[in-house]
């Protein structure tokens, strides 16, 4: 189903189930069209409008440019660290006309990275197709040189083949009906590119957050996606092996608690000053070792292996105890942390 469906009915179930009264949707940049918008402003929330955040494929709204070129460049240029701002903004291709708040931020050194990778990518392929032209050239005058011989042809798909795998098929225009090899810079679509270089556009119909809360709330998502990243991969959340529904819900209630105790672990890290991931944590803090020594006389001696200053650090940065043989627990980390990871043992 297109995520249009999925959404609404998703949206149907949360109001019909929980008492919300209010939602913000927060959406990348693939979900925004004329007709989903909408098709978004059509929905309701406890009998309001839903609210929504929707990133703008700037690129594929001539609108957009204007905008970034006339209002939002000049706020730009001598910027040294992000900027936000709005302006009013009004899709061309809409049915019936209707004005949202397009939301722009700009980071200049972001713009500066994006600048010089995209002419990282250019030049290399510019230096290969001045090589083939002088060789093509000098085949044609008669001059013999080491290699396969060229042709036109084959130097014409090779440079277009490249130019569309380095994404730049807007901007390095091959002439593949041309004779000869011959290719032009887009100049226009090369200033186009560099205008939307270090910006974020988002369209949103929420009135009571300004720019800069908005542009927060979008790149919440980001958290988001990382928290899908640790279930698939450190948690290993699928593929399941379970038939029975009560081991599936098991299942999925283990990682989700594997997850909140990597996300606390996150938090107590990043506020402590740590520069230890969860990951590495869990890598220090599992080498910690209970021992529990028989000895003849049928005396029991149980000792902790020691513990380093890195490791000490770690609890005191995630606000835990020191174990001792007093308090053998290691931590939450090495414990129901594992537990989560290894669930396929756990319910079986």
């Amino acid at each position: 189903m297109a995520e249009t469906s999925t959404l609404a009915s998703a949206i149907a179930e949360v109001t019909r189930n929980y008492p919300v009264q209010r939602i913000i949707l927060v959406a990348e940049r693939g979900l925004l069209s004329v007709d989903n918008l909408a098709m978004l402003d059509a929905l309701k929330v406890a009998g309001g409008p839903l609210e929504y955040i929707v990133a703008v494929p700037g690129r594929r709204y001539a609108e957009s440019f204007q905008v970034l070129a006339e209002v939002v460049q000049p706020l730009c240029v001598a910027a040294t660290a992000e900027v936000v701002g709005e302006v009013p903004w009004s899709p061309v291709k809409a049915k019936e006309p209707f004005v949202k708040r397009l939301v722009w931020a700009h980071d200049p050194l972001r713009a500066a990275e994006q600048s010089q990778q995209r002419q990282t990518r250019m030049d290399p392929l510019l230096a290969r197709a001045e090589q083939c032209v002088v060789k093509l050239d000098a085949q044609d005058a008669g001059q013999t040189a080491k290699g396969r011989k060229l042709s036109d042809a084959g130097a014409k798909a090779r440079l277009h083949h490249e130019v569309i795998e380095a994404r730049l098929s807007r901007i390095i225009e091959v002439d593949r009906k041309h004779e000869q090899l011959s290719w032009k810079i887009n100049d226009a679509h090369l200033a186009q590119a560099r205008l939307m270089d270090g910006k974020l556009l988002l369209v949103t119909n929420v009135a009571d957050l300004t720019p800069t809360e908005v542009v927060q709330r979008y790149k919440s998502l980001a958290d988001i996606e990382r928290g899908f990243h640790v279930l698939k991969s450190e948690i290993e959340i699928a593929p399941m092996y379970h038939r029975l529904p009560d081991r599936v819900r098991a299942h999925a209630l283990i990682c989700f608690i594997a997850l909140v105790l990597h996300r606390v672990m996150r938090m107590r890290l990043r506020a402590s000053g740590s520069k230890a991931s969860p990951e590495r944590a869990l890598e220090l803090l599992r080498q910690l070792q209970r021992h529990r020594v028989h000895l003849a006389d049928e005396q029991t001696v149980v000792g902790l292996s020691s513990i380093s200053a890195e490791q000490a650090d770690l609890f005191t940065s995630l606000k835990l105890p020191r174990p001792s043989t007093k308090n053998l627990w290691t931590s939450i980390c090495s414990g129901a942390f594992d537990f989560g990871i290894r669930r396929n043992q756990a319910l079986r």
